[in-house]
């Protein structure tokens, strides 16, 4: 039900508007993004990125424009495995998961919520660094994460967000 929404109702917004309104409206349902971008990280921060990310897929094309024929399946958890959440991107569609996928292509552990919150916000997002400083174990091709990261700042600049 939900892709049908997106697919339907949010999908044209750019055709229609310019991609500025596209991002105004991204910022609007992205308030407690925002709120919880300033805290400590959590399992709703991931899920929160993730669904802001797909919400801003839908509603610019040019940050659509990042996931056109790209294929992949992310998980992110903590060492602790109080954070975890899931990401497969295809056909240039993004859904995102709460729990643990098995068949993932890259999976991230982080040290703990600050260490993914440091990764996240760092500018560099260099993950061997992250990797050297025992901060982040990743398993599976470390294109995919250089990928998210990409992603994750081109948003965080969309919504004036750091």
């Amino acid at each position: 039900m939900r892709s049908i929404l997106k697919r339907f109702l949010l999908r044209p917004i750019p055709y229609f508007f310019t991609d500025i309104v596209g991002v105004y409206i991204a910022r609007l349902f992205s308030r407690s993004l925002k709120k919880e971008l300033s805290g400590k990280a959590t399992d709703e921060f991931l899920e929160l990125l993730l669904r802001g990310m797909d919400l801003a897929f839908y509603l610019s094309k040019g940050y659509r424009k990042n996931i056109r024929d790209f294929e992949g399946r992310y998980l992110f958890k903590t060492a602790d495995n109080l954070v975890a959440a899931s990401a497969i991107f295809k056909d240039g569609d993004m859904e995102v998961l709460e729990d643990v996928i098995d068949d993932w292509d890259i999976m991230i552990t982080f040290k703990d919520s600050e260490a993914l919150l440091a990764y996240i916000f760092s500018k560099d997002q260099d993950i061997l660094d992250s990797i050297l400083a025992n901060d982040v174990e990743v398993e599976g091709n470390l294109n995919y994460i250089y990928k998210f990261g990409f992603m994750v700042r081109d948003l965080a600049h969309k919504l004036g967000v750091g």
